[in-house]
């Protein structure tokens, strides 16, 4: 007798659920938890690490990303701006910028204001500048492409409608198209903040003293003096501290937003003097 689809979906998922439990006992049977738990959750090791990783590693991580975030955003707004103008070397320019730095690894963005730009124009930068430039260079390229779409987003009647009550070009699309943009686009942007987040991991690159110690940079150090990898699980559960709220309020604001979508179509549907 042929079974329905209820009862072949019902009989689908209690496979699934079979297989589940049969790893999760070949898991529990092959593994060696006593080696296990002395590599990764050494309590003793752990709570050495206790407060300097909270008030030292975990407080610089949030710095280096806010700055770079910081920076970040406030150049891909006008890049976004750009990328929408009807002055084709403005759009060539924006393109340009956001096609190089989307295209290249931010390891290598780091290494050149780390080593590259000092060597070349006699600069040196402290290492909060160097993270800021390196993550919000990065971050802008990324940004801006979300913030066009976003601007794109926009109903276009809004965009008429002021320019019928006699507004300006640059002043609808500073009153009124920036911030309903804004608006739509703060979910993908809280996204961005936690990749920046962990991308902040790379300035160790840069040379850190002890005070400047990010979460990675310090759990390395701790995870070497104490031949044990607790030191890592602890890190990884402080950027977890940073980024689980975070989502949490990308989720909270894509509702309240109406879960409305972005997209980021090549061609420019509203043009923007610039």
């Amino acid at each position: 007798m042929a079974m329905s689809k209820r009862q072949k979906a019902r009989a689908f998922r209690g496979v699934q659920y079979a297989v589940l439990v049969v790893a999760i006992i070949v898991l529990a049977l092959v593994a060696d938890w006593g080696e296990i738990t002395r590599a990764f959750f050494d309590l003793p090791i752990a709570a050495e690490l206790f407060p300097e990783v909270v008030t030292t590693a975990l407080l610089n991580t949030v710095i280096y990303s806010a700055l770079g975030f910081g920076f970040g955003l406030a150049l891909a707004v006008p890049l976004a701006l750009m990328k929408l103008s009807q002055v084709p070397p403005y759009r060539w320019i924006a393109t340009g910028y956001i096609e190089f730095f989307r295209g290249i690894p931010a390891l290598l963005v780091f290494i050149t204001f780390g080593f590259g730009v000092p060597l070349a124009f006699q600069l040196r930068f402290d290492i909060y500048t160097a993270a800021m430039l390196s993550l919000g260079l990065v971050g802008a390229a990324y940004m801006a492409e979300t913030i066009r779409a976003g601007i794109q987003a926009v109903d276009t009647g809004q965009v008429e409608a002021a320019r019928s009550l006699g507004m300006s070009s640059g002043r609808t699309t500073v009153t009124i198209v920036i911030p309903q943009a804004f608006r739509i686009v703060l979910p993908p942007l809280t996204n961005e903040l936690i990749l920046l987040t962990k991308d902040s991991s790379l300035i160790y690159l840069l040379g850190l003293a002890a005070s400047q110690n990010d979460l990675v940079q310090f759990a390395r150090e701790a995870a070497s003096t104490n031949v044990s990898l607790t030191p890592l699980l602890v890190a990884g559960l402080c950027y977890l501290v940073i980024t689980v709220p975070l989502s949490y309020l990308s989720r909270r604001l894509e509702r309240r937003t109406g879960g409305k979508k972005i997209s980021a179509p090549e061609s420019t549907g509203l043009a923007v003097q610039a």
